[in-house]
């Protein structure tokens, strides 16, 4: 591997550079490997390996995203202990993401290093990734019956029989508190009608001047719309729930009467049995937040990670849960039936865990991570406030950053908590 990560922008000190490359130390091991799942998906994962063999792996991963160039390595390796870059089974796109099934991406990639010896496994989830990881969590800590056993769609996961290992620490960097959690405080509870992604309504519109919309400098909501808004958001979360819900029925019910009648089954009935429905979401960037930087402030510009454009990114093509199948909206995007939520985990995790929360994050709020810390069950847990956005970079020219602060951050604390013993 020749480099982490890399740009053709010159660095100057600490001039904001977007992605800040660094190799990995000299002397790095690095070893692909192609991995089948338990349900018979296949997985990849990148082993990064310091010049002395340690016997401890941190683990990277995102339900969704390549993670092997992840800034943080070059700092795990650096410290003195392996990185493993683990890719789930549909890398960018969670049109069919379901997270119980990316358990079973995260236990293959475990599996395949407890097999080469490797004794403490430490999970580090940035962004969605906490999600994944802290569910990881709560469920391999649980015996094989009292693990989930259908998804929100009502597939069976097959995590009963799973061989799941245990993990011995966890680390949350720019966590949110789970991808379903995060739309229900984005999406636009003004579309009226789902199949037209231009319906508004006026009493609900975020970029309504008369709602307290005023631009990047001047927008301010008033306490009453935010609870209306709020209320309106979770709404419309239901009623894509009910919708994704009648579809499942619809074609699991064909699928019946397709298995009844056998060959004189309905042409009508084979065609809903076979066909897989595809919901389109349409505006999901519309956090007061983002707009009203007096919201649960911090020291974020305006905007989103999508821009600063909020008609672009609310109104665009990209965003959040733009395309998924019913199931695997219930599954990863519904902070209502989602099982994939900080909420519903973070209790269970007992591990020492470090989270390190960037204060000019656009996706993961003071108060979001504040409510991530409280409910962590862990009695060894450290939360460090590090300037940066959400990827770590630097929220002015003159600074360093924040990945930098968040690696040295990372890797006291990993030498603190997992002192470096030779493989």
């Amino acid at each position: 591997m020749s480099a982490i990560a890399s740009s053709a922008q010159a660095t100057a000190g600490f001039l904001n550079t977007d992605w800040n490359p660094r190799d990995v130390p000299p002397g790095t091991i690095t070893t692909n490997v192609v991995l089948r799942t338990a349900d018979r998906a296949a997985t990849s994962g990148s082993l990064y390996e310091p010049a002395v063999p340690s016997d401890t792996v941190v683990c990277v991963m995102h339900p969704r995203e390549f993670m092997a160039c992840h800034y943080l390595i070059p700092d795990i390796v650096e410290a003195g202990y392996a990185a493993w870059s683990q890719a789930p089974r549909s890398v960018g796109n969670d049109l069919r993401l379901e997270h119980e099934f990316a358990l079973h991406d995260v236990a293959a990639g475990l599996s395949h290093l407890k097999s080469r010896g490797f004794r403490r496994i430490v999970l580090l989830g940035n962004s969605g990734g906490a999600g994944l990881y802290a569910f990881y969590a709560q469920q391999s800590a649980l015996t094989g019956v009292q693990r989930v056993a259908k998804t929100p769609g009502g597939k069976p996961t097959q995590l009963a029989e799973l061989e799941m290992p245990a993990i011995d620490g966890l680390v949350f960097v720019g966590p949110h508190p789970g991808q379903g959690a995060l739309l229900m405080n984005c999406i636009d509870p003004s579309v009226v009608d789902e199949s037209d992604a231009l319906s508004v309504d006026p009493a609900l519109d975020p970029l309504n001047p008369a709602n307290g919309y005023a631009g990047s400098t001047d927008t301010r909501y008033e306490a009453a719309f935010v609870e209306r808004y709020r209320i309106a958001q979770r709404e419309r979360v239901a009623r894509i729930d009910a919708r994704a819900r009648e579809l499942i029925e619809r074609r699991l019910a064909a699928r019946q009467r397709v298995k009844a009648a056998g060959a004189s089954a309905a042409a009508e009935d084979r065609r809903i049995a076979a066909h897989t429905p595809i919901i389109n979401v349409w505006r999901t960037d519309g956090d007061l937040r983002c707009f009203d930087l007096s919201l649960d402030a911090s020291d974020r510009k305006f905007g989103s990670l999508w821009g600063a454009d909020p008609y672009a990114s609310n109104y665009g093509a990209v965003g959040f849960a733009r395309q998924c199948t019913p199931e695997s909206w219930l599954s990863t995007w519904s902070a209502l039936s989602s099982n994939a939520s900080l909420a519903k985990t973070a209790a269970a995790i007992t591990q020492p865990v470090l989270i390190v929360e960037y204060t000019g994050d656009q996706a993961c709020f003071p108060g979001d991570v504040s409510h991530i810390v409280d409910a962590i069950a862990s009695t060894t847990k450290r939360h460090e406030r590090v300037r940066g956005d959400h990827h770590g970079r630097a929220l002015s020219a003159v600074e360093e950053p924040g990945r930098l602060a968040a690696g040295r951050l990372l890797s006291e604390w990993l030498q603190q908590t997992f002192p470096a013993n030779p493989l």
